[in-house]
């Protein structure tokens, strides 16, 4: 591929327009009317051009190179692994590596490996034709090597785009050397070919990928007979299809992915083929709750209605990614199967879903969530998480980590010795409801009754005065003062209406 000016190209060399160069490194655009008119479509043309072969390992380390220098990520999308993993990958790639992500589910690795095809040039020239993008210089199948042999510089050529010289397979235990490597076709054979003919084959995933991108997701579930069909591509760079004397010398960069229990405990990877990988790099789940809180930012979906304006406060955020990280703690919960951030996206998105409809049906256009919506994470935190325990659904482990995130994150919010003036409103026998059913007016003309309360909401909203705001603030603070033990509170057996008063 064309090397990009400035990492060695001799100066003046003609570029081929939609190729390789700084901005497609780093995932430009397409081309113009003029540019694809421009490209080559001979070899004899593409060699007048200048353009260069690249290994496929040197194209991605150039262009990672540019990337680097830039100071862009390698990934787009992934939050989190700035000063952990990152630096990792950078590694690797630069080292020319096949790498290994380590990690449980939901840690963004199938994400990051099809990040890496905008390190790909943008455009690459193949044999027309061919089945596993020859490269119009040194050709290995059957098919191009004859092609080229016969027609020489007259040789048709096609350019791919990067996308699809990425290549993905989901190991699981039926999975074939035909599924990976390839397979003689019984159409061809019908066709009159003999069978020692070379293009009696069909080829299989990895051929197909060839100067690209393959990745094979929870590689452990390939059973050692298939990962034993892996070793010569990622040492010998080549495959072997049954008693053909065909050797494909293949240009394939290898990423794979699995779960540390299947990796190494269970030994269901065979030595070997570990030992061929360059890198083995370990994933995590966010390490702070702001992180988590910027993940769900990116990943949920925004919930869209006429007439509706929908309001996640920030403490309510918290608490959500709160429950997330208190969950990989929690001695409950099966750790080695793992605590996805798809919980606090999921989370975040049915905690959205439940103020929308109670505020469809109290007729208010404002969502916003209260503390009487968490009730509604039973649903989509009991299908996210194991639990080591003897009660069916978890009801009750669910809603101690509800409890806790609430609790920590009015704690670190604020000072209970400061909410006092609130305290002392309870203490001639007031009683107050919140929940579901209590309008947001409501709420807010308690937050006026009780100055305390007003200002503890001002401080938790940042001054914020919509109605549906200061409402789940002050329901925020109740329940905070009950979880703290300063309030008694009575609910109803679904948890969606509350009545606070003093102990």
């Amino acid at each position: 591929m064309l090397r990009p000016r400035g990492l060695g190209a001799p100066l003046g060399r003609p570029e081929i327009h939609g190729s390789s160069s700084l901005k497609s490194a780093g995932g430009g655009g397409g081309d113009s009317v003029g540019q694809m008119s421009n490209r080559a479509t001979t070899i004899g043309q593409l060699r007048a051009s200048g353009w260069e072969s690249l290994p496929v390992k040197e194209e991605i380390r150039r262009n990672a190179v540019v990337r680097i220098r830039a100071g862009e990520p390698l990934v787009d999308a992934v939050l989190g692994y700035e000063d952990t993993v990152l630096p990792q990958l950078e590694n690797a790639i630069l080292a020319g590596h096949d790498v290994i992500f380590l990690g449980e589910r939901g840690q963004a690795k199938t994400r990051m490996i099809r990040s890496l095809t905008n390190l790909l040039d943008e455009w690459l020239p193949i044999v027309a034709g061919s089945e596993i993008n020859d490269d119009p210089y040194s050709p290995v199948s059957r098919y191009a090597r004859e092609l080229v042999a016969e027609k020489g510089d007259d040789t048709s050529i096609d350019w791919i785009h990067r996308d699809t010289r990425y290549g993905e397979k989901l190991a699981t235990p039926d999975t074939s050397i035909a599924d990976l490597i390839g397979e003689v076709d019984p159409i061809k054979v019908a066709e009159g070919r003999y069978l020692s003919d070379e293009l009696t084959l069909h080829y299989g995933l990895v051929p197909r990928t060839n100067r690209g991108i393959f990745a094979i997701n929870e590689l452990p579930d390939l059973a050692e007979r298939i990962q034993v069909g892996l070793l010569n591509v990622l040492e010998e760079r080549d495959v072997q299809i049954r008693g053909f004397k065909v050797r494909l010398p293949l240009d394939v960069v290898l990423f794979a992915s699995a779960n540390p229990e299947d990796y190494t405990n269970r030994g269901r990877l065979i030595t070997p083929l570990k030992d061929r990988f360059g890198a083995q790099i370990r994933t995590h789940y966010p390490l702070d709750v702001q992180t988590e809180m910027a993940i769900v930012a990116q990943e949920a979906r925004p919930l869209e209605g006429d007439g509706l304006e929908v309001v996640t406060p920030q403490f309510m955020a918290e608490v959500v990614a709160t429950i997330s990280q208190l969950a990989r703690q929690s001695s409950h919960v099966n750790q080695r199967s793992g605590v996805s951030v798809r919980l606090s996206v999921t989370n975040a998105e049915t905690l959205v879903a439940n103020a929308a409809r109670r505020a469809l049906r109290a007729g208010e256009s404002e969502v916003v969530p209260r503390v009487s919506d968490l009730e509604a994470l039973a649903a989509s935190t009991s299908g996210k998480v194991e639990l080591d325990t003897l009660d069916d659904d978890g009801g009750e482990i669910i809603d101690r980590l509800v409890k806790a995130a609430v609790l920590q994150v009015f704690r670190d919010r604020l000072d209970v010795g400061q909410l006092r003036g609130v305290l002392e409103a309870f203490d001639d026998g007031r009683v107050i409801h919140a929940g579901e059913d209590v309008s947001a007016s409501d709420e807010v003309a308690l937050a006026a009754e009780i100055p305390a309360l007003h200002d503890a909401v001002v401080a938790l909203t940042d001054g914020d005065e919509r109605p549906g705001v200061v409402a789940s603030a002050v329901e925020f603070v109740l329940e905070g003062l009950h979880l703290s033990k300063r309030l008694n509170k009575d609910a109803d057996h679904r948890g969606t209406r509350a009545t606070y008063r003093a102990r």
